[in-house]
């Protein structure tokens, strides 16, 4: 498991005055406000969060030490991280960081593995599991599947495995082997 945990990302500056836009990734947005310090990448730059309000689809954030739209732009796309103790532990077995899902076994439900998570994406529609299969299981380099009990009713995190239901395991047609007849003139 990750010792550090993304929980936002600075956008391009808000105004002239410093400000950023700023997406949040926590259960609760305001509490980005409590973790201190946060950290970029490396964990090398220190990041604290001196005001925060809602805008549309954002929230727009003052950083400390930062005050004109110069120094604002310089941190677009920085992701901030904190210390995974500085986390609550999760509520119950179904809560968990999407930190953690990374890196954890696919199984199809007869218990094949048949990838390895690679991320957890949010395009708008809700979450989205992504996972490098093993052996071509399709020409694509990962495959997605929705991230609802429907698609992938178990999550072990302690196991290190998600289940995909077998209606959204996708599966590669087989290939006719060398000098088998395809019915093709």
């Amino acid at each position: 498991m990750a010792d550090r945990i993304l929980v936002a990302r600075i956008g391009a500056p808000h105004g002239v005055k410093g400000e950023v836009r700023l997406f949040v990734f926590t259960e609760d947005p305001g509490a980005v406000l409590d973790y201190d310090p946060l950290t970029d990448a490396t964990g090398k730059k220190r990041f604290r969060i001196a005001a925060l309000r809602a805008a549309k689809d954002h929230f727009v954030a003052r950083i400390e030490g930062i005050s004109d739209r110069t120094a604002a732009e310089a941190l677009t796309n920085v992701d901030l991280f904190v210390s995974r103790e500085a986390l609550p532990p999760p509520d119950d077995e179904d809560t968990f960081y999407h930190a953690d899902l990374i890196g954890l076994d696919v199984l199809d439900e007869a218990g094949a593995v048949i990838g390895t998570v690679v991320a957890l994406q949010d395009f708008g529609a809700g979450d989205i599991l992504e996972y490098a299969p093993l052996l071509p299981a399709t020409k694509a380099k990962t495959l997605m599947v929705p991230f609802s009990k429907d698609a992938v009713p178990v999550v072990d995190v302690p196991g290190r495995r998600v289940v995909i239901a077998e209606a959204f395991v996708e599966r590669r047609p087989a290939e006719p082997e060398d000098g088998e007849d395809t019915g093709g003139a």
